[in-house]
């Protein structure tokens, strides 16, 4: 991720945690947590305020998370009561520890030609089975808006981009409408994923 967009989160932080806040998240978490064992370990990677691995924690799952933002860490450790790592994706660095991974609007902020590399890394992380979810926004280009990077992403570039991924096998993708009342004309990619094995 680069530095000026872990910039923008540190300067922003409390209005992002409040415009992101109150996203009604249910269809969301209902197509992921079924795929989780009952009381398992879920990572929150890129966990911005912490919205979402509060609930997951709520539901009885053990729950770590890491952001690139250390003031988005700071909200997200208050929130969540525990550690919030501060890190990138590019320096996860787990074997086979997690039922599932949640990248939700956080990979988008990741460059085009790093996206295999740091799919590899949460492969490598989760475990046998394991599922992740990741969420981009739609398109099919690498842009600055406002300070923050993003990575686009519609079926074919996700297709391509995971059968360069050893050990992930993409099991569905859908769209969704942004749910934020000045942001309703934005459309997201939704993906879940599998780590291959048993």
């Amino acid at each position: 991720m680069p530095s000026k967009t872990i910039d923008y989160y540190n300067q922003h932080a409390a209005d992002y945690t409040q415009s992101t806040d109150q996203i009604d998240m249910t269809a969301l978490y209902a197509e992921f947590l079924p795929f989780v064992k009952i009381g398992g370990h879920i990572l929150d990677a890129g966990c911005g305020s912490g919205r979402d691995a509060d609930y997951f924690k709520q539901q009885g799952f053990k729950v770590s998370a890491f952001d690139a933002s250390a003031e988005l860490a700071r909200l997200a450790s208050t929130r969540l009561q525990q550690a919030v790592a501060v890190q990138r994706f590019e320096q996860l660095n787990q074997h086979e520890k997690y039922h599932g991974i949640w990248c939700c609007a956080s990979l988008l902020h990741v460059a085009n030609n790093n996206l295999a590399a740091v799919f590899g890394l949460l492969q490598q992380a989760l475990k046998p089975s394991g599922v992740l979810y990741a969420s981009f926004k739609y398109g099919d280009a690498e842009r600055q808006d406002h300070g923050r990077h993003f990575t686009d992403m519609n079926e074919a570039r996700l297709t391509a981009l995971i059968s360069n991924v050893n050990g992930l096998t993409l099991n569905k993708m859908w769209l969704t409408q942004d749910q934020r009342p000045a942001r309703n004309h934005e459309t997201w990619l939704n993906a879940l994923l599998f780590r291959n094995g048993s």
